[in-house]
């Protein structure tokens, strides 16, 4: 079974690594340990992070997220299904839909047929009569891009557009978009693709790393070296930001501010190891 590290969560589900380390410490997920003591992920841990994520925003008292999040783990699939996966919290349940069936992630129970959004916790009932709609909602096409980034990076990052035309506000889907648009060098692209996501979206920290890493590589130096700031302002608990800056300052001749965040990633790097 594939395993998936703490990048990698961040950049599929667009969740700081802070988040991360905030959720497993919680109890909501208990990794695997990998070389170096490093967290390894499962696919039904990434379906799990991204459920407590959604189900704390909505305000599910963390007793009630547990025992569902327990319970929905004994139904989830290996793998992503053919007919996609959508999770959301409707009062203070947690309702999973997959293909044209929705159940009750604590009991079981199968629920009429539903559309709508996992990430705000909404959801509308809907006529099972009534023919199956197309693909075009953003949980859609955004489930679709992350099971082809895989194996077909182009039709990912369509799919990420689909998925942003339908919620031009959709975090992850910007935020994947963009890293997809530079690993492809469309660099031009991916700046616009970011520039596009701060605005709908605001100072994300994990946003405006990759867009930090991306002005690195247009070897736009003194602008990165702002990107990177603005992150931790948002996050200084981002170790790899830290990294990155120290190396960038150090080229700048910025000798203290290179030493400071070398420091920095040191530190936060010790306390990720003693977990």
């Amino acid at each position: 079974m594939h395993q998936y590290a703490v990048r990698d969560v961040e950049r599929m589900l667009g969740l700081s690594r802070s988040a991360v380390r905030t959720m497993v410490e919680a109890g909501f997920v208990s990794p695997a340990r990998g070389p170096r003591n490093a967290w390894l992920f499962s696919f039904q841990d990434l379906i799990v992070l991204r459920t407590a994520q959604a189900l704390a925003s909505a305000s599910i008292p963390r007793r009630r997220i547990n025992r569902s999040l327990k319970e929905l783990r004994r139904h989830l699939p290996g793998t992503m299904p053919l007919s996609g996966l959508s999770i959301s919290a409707v009062g203070d349940r947690v309702v999973v839909k997959e293909g044209g069936s929705a159940w009750q992630a604590e009991s079981g129970q199968y629920l009429l047929a539903f559309e709508g959004n996992p990430a705000d916790g909404s959801l509308n009932v809907i006529d099972r009569k009534r023919p199956a709609p197309a693909p075009a909602r953003t949980g859609d096409w955004f489930a679709k891009a992350v099971v082809l980034e895989g194996t077909d990076p182009v039709a990912a990052a369509e799919a990420y557009v689909h998925a942003l035309a339908a919620n031009p506000t959709h975090l992850e889907a910007h935020i994947n978009l963009g890293r997809l648009l530079h690993e492809a060098n469309r660099l031009p692209e991916a700046e616009q693709a970011y520039r596009d996501a701060i605005k709908a979206c605001g100072n994300d920290a994990l946003l405006l790393y990759n867009f930090g890493v991306l002005l690195d590589d247009m070897d736009r130096k003194p602008e990165a070296v702002e990107t990177y700031e603005a992150a931790l302002l948002a996050d200084p608990n981002l170790a790899d930001c830290h990294y990155n800056l120290a190396l960038l300052c150090e080229e700048l001749n910025k000798q203290q501010q290179a030493i400071r965040h070398l420091a920095q990633y040191r530190r936060l790097m010790g306390k990720s190891k003693d977990q």
